[in-house]
């Protein structure tokens, strides 16, 4: 049977570690990207690697299109497609979330904080479903944007390379929630957002209970 939020209240099986408001989760964040991990190594790799490809792409097209051109181009790649792409984002935190067993899911957005969210509302997460659900939109978007790079034309390729860094650098939330979860690597954690409340738990297992994670 799944945990469900009154479980993890009982003070002989579980503990709370942490209560992040949803306004404060630009400074989570920030600590957390800042620390340094094999996850942030990787998610830091990858991003030098993204814009590698994006400026190898530059340097192959130069001199065969207009300037005016490439700047379209641009402009497409870091501003209109990264914001069109959030949605996309969003859906796929969402489908994942709903494959796990959540139904009460909640989206929202704080733009004094830049950022965008999707939670279940008093749904309990454990560890393996929430790496899941954090990095599924980060590899099924890379993946899909690198192939079109390979296979569109001329311009489009600088585009959507720029778009493949840009939303790697959007991921830096999930990454940071993921460092967080390393740097707990030996607790069983779980988690939950209460939505009404803007405000995210999480709990540690002080003894086993024999639920997945």
């Amino acid at each position: 049977m799944a945990l469900q939020v009154e479980d993890l209240e009982d003070p002989s099986k579980y503990r709370e570690v942490l209560r992040l408001p949803y306004d404060e989760l630009i400074d989570f964040v920030v600590d957390y990207i800042r620390r340094k991990s094999e996850v942030m190594i990787f998610f830091w790799a990858v991003c030098i690697i993204f814009l590698g490809i994006a400026i190898t792409v530059r340097i192959n097209i130069a001199g065969y299109f207009p300037l005016m051109s490439i700047v379209l181009h641009s402009f497409l790649g870091l501003i209109v497609f990264p914001l069109l792409l959030i949605p996309l984002h969003e859906l796929i935190h969402i489908i994942i979330y709903l494959a796990a067993g959540a139904r009460r899911i909640r989206m929202g957005m704080d733009l004094k904080q830049y950022m965008f969210y999707v939670t279940a509302h008093r749904y309990v997460t454990g560890q393996k479903k929430f790496k899941l659900v954090a990095l599924a939109p980060f590899i099924l978007i890379s993946l899909s944007l690198i192939l079109l790079v390979f296979i569109l034309p001329g311009l489009w390729k600088w585009s959507l390379s720029l778009l493949l860094f840009v939303h790697a650098t959007m991921c830096a939330g999930d990454f940071a929630m993921l460092n967080f979860y390393f740097f707990n690597r030996k607790k069983k954690i779980y988690t939950w957002d209460d939505f009404d409340e803007k405000i995210a738990y999480f709990y540690e297992e002080i003894q086993g209970t024999g639920h997945e994670s």
